[in-house]
């Protein structure tokens, strides 16, 4: 594997799934293979997960490790080619990159949409400059679009708890006080048709996906009607693609409570984190049986870990 962007840059993604679930069972057994070996994070935006889990999984495999902050540890970089940089820039991202490839063997970057401008958050301008410039793979530790690591932790949980060889998947829409990325709802879909799990969406009206992400997964805009039968319940914010940013109002019935999962078949409940405790989940689901979240955390590790050993090239 030679990039981890996007569900497209895995050949075999059973294969890559499996490489995770056997790392899981030992995750320092191969610690020599990424020996004299750095790996680059790169953060425009706040991380915790993602964050902590990729160093982990890097230094699992012998690798250095090291981490900028750059909106608070380096320069503000200028994208545009042409730009007279006159102004707040101090740096282009052609010479950032060139000189974190430099550096380093494989280089992993969090860069989320502005949720201003449709356009140009879908273009992927920073994610494309880094991986036109460092001269390394690169790893999305989320982008503007998609969260790939995430999903692929999403995944590994799945394969864990089913107790069907296709299960019913349900991505459920819920209220936030904020706008939020679509990165973690457009991945998650793309990552679940990949698997051929029974994948059913449902949000409001308005709350549609970019259809490329949602094509061949059932769309309903009745909660309760999804619910029914659910396996899996993966609970998630996302703003409108449509009315690009919009958070909407008078939504808060969407908070998915036990009474909601009445319906269900003892579904396991997942969420990326953070989460808004009784605005996004209840404390009576989070804290419940049925919620699988923090396993679905430490999972982060095992796939991260499974990318980077492939990039090193001792996948199997």
């Amino acid at each position: 594997m030679k990039q981890f962007l996007s569900a497209a840059d895995v050949e075999q993604a059973e294969v890559l799934l499996n490489l995770a679930r056997e790392i899981k069972t030992d995750p320092r057994a191969r610690r020599w293979i990424g020996r004299g070996k750095t790996l680059g994070l790169i953060f425009m935006n706040p991380s915790l997960r993602t964050r902590m889990s990729t160093q982990l999984a890097a230094r699992n495999l012998g690798m250095e490790v090291i981490v900028l902050n750059v909106n608070e540890d380096g320069w503000k970089l200028e994208f545009e080619d042409g730009a007279v940089m006159n102004a707040g820039a101090a740096e282009h991202v052609r010479e950032a990159a060139a000189v974190m490839g430099a550096y380093c063997d494989i280089i992993g970057l969090r860069a989320f949409a502005g949720l201003k401008d449709r356009s140009q958050d879908y273009a992927e301008q920073m994610l494309n400059a880094f991986r036109q410039y460092c001269g390394r793979p690169l790893i999305s530790l989320e982008s503007a679009v998609r969260h790939p690591l995430q999903s692929l932790a999403d995944m590994l949980t799945i394969a864990e708890h089913a107790a069907v060889a296709r299960p019913k998947v349900v991505m459920t829409w819920a209220p936030h006080p904020r706008a939020l990325p679509q990165a973690v709802p457009n991945s998650f879909a793309e990552w679940a048709r990949l698997f051929k799990h029974d994948l059913v969406i449902t949000h409001p009206k308005g709350f549609e996906l970019a259809p490329e992400f949602t094509e061949g997964a059932r769309i309903e805009h009745n909660q309760d009607v999804a619910l029914e039968g659910a396996d899996f319940v993966y609970v998630k914010n996302w703003s409108s693609w449509s009315d690009y940013g919009a958070v909407g109002g008078g939504l808060d019935s969407w908070q998915v409570t036990a009474d909601k999962l009445r319906n269900s078949n003892k579904a396991k409940v997942m969420h990326c984190l953070p989460v808004r405790r009784n605005v996004v989940i209840g404390d009576d689901v989070l804290d419940g049986p049925q919620s699988i979240v923090i396993e679905q955390a430490g999972n982060r590790v095992f796939a991260a870990q499974a990318v980077l050993q492939s990039i090193l090239g001792e996948g199997r």
